[in-house]
């Protein structure tokens, strides 16, 4: 089973995916966070000055993570069609070009819950932009895509504790 969180940046994600790990039903998963600090240590340029280049890391390691059985991952990539989309860096045609072509793999995972970022503050750590505006454009770009995509997504609210509840009511284990 597959399963992905999107979200905008600061919403949970890794939190989510990291307690998941912790609970006997998900002892035979493969668990993959976004390595954000690795590759910014690389010189991959992040957030509104990703590049083309930059971009093409993150999608390889999001369509890697779907040639797996089990595996659950704090991105997708809806994700990165947001950040793509938005990026200063890239151009229109270089936006699509990478868009259309994640598009195709967007019905592959069997659960994409969207974790929303109502009452939870921007944390910075380091890397992810705090940016308020920025935050907020990203998500609305996500639900755009999720409902341009016309797929299926279970959108995810309150504490971790009812998350996770959410999640284990949904994917019934």
């Amino acid at each position: 089973m597959k399963i992905g969180f999107c979200g905008t940046m600061s919403v949970g994600k890794t939190t989510l995916v990291k307690a998941l790990k912790e609970l006997p039903e998900f002892s035979n998963y493969t668990f993959r966070t976004e390595r954000s600090k690795y590759l910014m240590e690389m010189g991959i340029p992040l957030n509104t000055d990703s590049t083309l280049k930059g971009q093409l890391v993150f999608s390889a390691e999001r369509a890697s993570e779907l040639l797996q059985e089990n595996i659950v991952t704090d991105r997708t990539v809806i994700d990165v069609m947001a950040f793509s989309a938005l990026s200063k860096s890239m151009t229109a045609h270089e936006s699509y070009f990478l868009n259309s072509t994640l598009e195709n793999l967007v019905h592959e995972y069997d659960y994409l819950f969207y974790v929303s970022p109502v009452g939870v503050s921007i944390e910075n750590n380091g890397v992810r932009e705090t940016d308020a505006k920025y935050r907020d454009d990203i998500n609305k770009k996500i639900l755009e895509i999720l409902d341009g995509c016309n797929v299926e997504y279970i959108t995810l609210q309150g504490s971790n504790k009812e998350r996770i509840k959410q999640i284990m009511r949904t994917i019934l284990l």
